[in-house]
């Protein structure tokens, strides 16, 4: 392939190269690129822009800006779940559009990305305060999904964004509660009615979305078992349950005969109000914790009831998240493997456990290494 270049004013060049013959046709295919700057930047674009036809990686010129691809990408995406479109619109609106969102996106370079992620980290919050690193981190991650099908499907020459990284953030340790809390909790919480979820949720270490969505039959009281096939998803467009997205997501949890107590009690309780209230006994389809005006409990509405008991009942100020964390820590206190741990958790692999939970699984190597000096050292005084 050949190439030159020609100037057309002082601060502007013609590149044309050649693109060789089309297939059908027979004829050769020559492209003009205009760059701005100097003559050596028009002389790396030509090489640049050679290279790329010589390893195949060259695109036909498109005037599609960065805010017009990623709306369609998002508009017409099936592999991504209502939730997470959602929540990368909201990035993308917030973020990425009003910075980026009018260049095309075929001029995308990395400096532009580099700028932005400073620009957002100062000013890209809330009434142009701050932005936090993971959120700009995010954001970047929408961008670069974007970027790589637009690569997969040679409408880019190259995913710019892999060339920047995101900003880096800093490790924080996970808000847990103690033994000692989590019993504090549990006996405030008798007799309310979050009672129930909120042990099963220290007991099991079951998602928001998954204890919403759990179901009679997937309930097993006398095996002390329950079963996660389901999650309820709440968008702006409503709640919908859905399969877990991994099948490490589906699993069977093991339950403690506290929790199986509380939940018998529960099941009891439920059985009696459809009784005078007319609507027969439970059926394995319905929900374990539904409203009390029916229907399903939205998860954004229980962590909401979950905040206001802290504050009303002197317990912990901790997000309803939180409470799968605690599960988590306490089994990794207890000295559970992190094989164990995870697949309990429905993580996708051991590797994710340790990322989330590095800093409890390193307090028990101390104690594993406090133990083996111990050992060791028997019978040497």
């Amino acid at each position: 392939m050949t190439g030159h270049i020609r100037q057309r004013s002082p601060c502007s060049w013609e590149v044309k190269y050649d693109l060789g013959r089309d297939p059908l046709t027979g004829k050769r295919k020559t492209r003009f690129v205009t760059v701005r700057g100097g003559k050596k930047a028009a002389q790396q674009e030509l090489r640049r822009l050679l290279n790329a036809v010589d390893e195949g990686r060259d695109v036909e010129p498109s005037k599609v800006t960065i805010a017009e691809y990623i709306r369609g990408w998002l508009d017409a995406a099936t592999n991504l779940s209502p939730k997470t479109k959602e929540r990368y619109r909201q990035l993308a609106e917030r973020q990425i559009f009003p910075h980026l969102g009018a260049i095309p996106l075929q001029k995308l370079r990395p400096a532009q990305i580099h700028e932005w992620h400073s620009l957002v980290l100062k000013s890209g919050g809330a009434r142009g305060g701050p932005l936090s690193a993971r959120t700009v981190g995010h954001a970047h991650r929408v961008l670069h999904r974007a970027l790589e099908r637009a690569l997969s499907l040679e409408e880019l020459g190259r995913n710019v964004s892999s060339a920047v990284s995101p900003p880096k953030v800093a490790a924080a340790e996970i808000a847990i509660l103690s033994a000692e809390q989590i019993a504090h909790v549990l006996a405030r919480l008798d007799g309310h009615p979050l009672h129930p979820i909120v042990a099963l949720a220290l007991g099991s270490g079951l998602r928001r979305g998954e204890l919403c969505g759990l179901a009679w039959g997937a309930v097993d009281l006398d095996g002390a078992t329950v079963r996660v096939e389901r999650s309820l998803e709440e968008t702006k467009q409503g709640l919908r349950l859905k399969e877990p997205k991994t099948r490490y997501g589906h699993r069977s949890v093991s339950l403690p005969n506290n929790v199986v107590d509380i939940l018998r009690v529960h099941r009891r309780k439920k059985s009696e109000q459809r009784i005078l209230l007319g609507q027969g006994r439970l059926d394995d389809d319905d929900l374990v914790f539904a409203r009390p005006i029916g229907g399903p409990y939205p998860p954004d509405t229980l962590s909401r009831d979950w905040w206001r008991a802290t504050g009303t009942l002197g317990l912990p100020r901790v997000s309803f998240h939180s409470l799968r964390h605690s599960h988590a820590s306490a089994l990794i206190a207890a000295g559970l493997d992190v094989v164990t741990v995870s697949r309990r958790l429905g993580h996708g692999s051991p590797p994710i456990t340790l990322s989330v939970y590095a800093h409890a699984f390193n307090k028990t190597d101390k104690q594993a290494a406090e133990a083996m000096e111990k050992a060791m050292s028997f019978g040497t005084k």
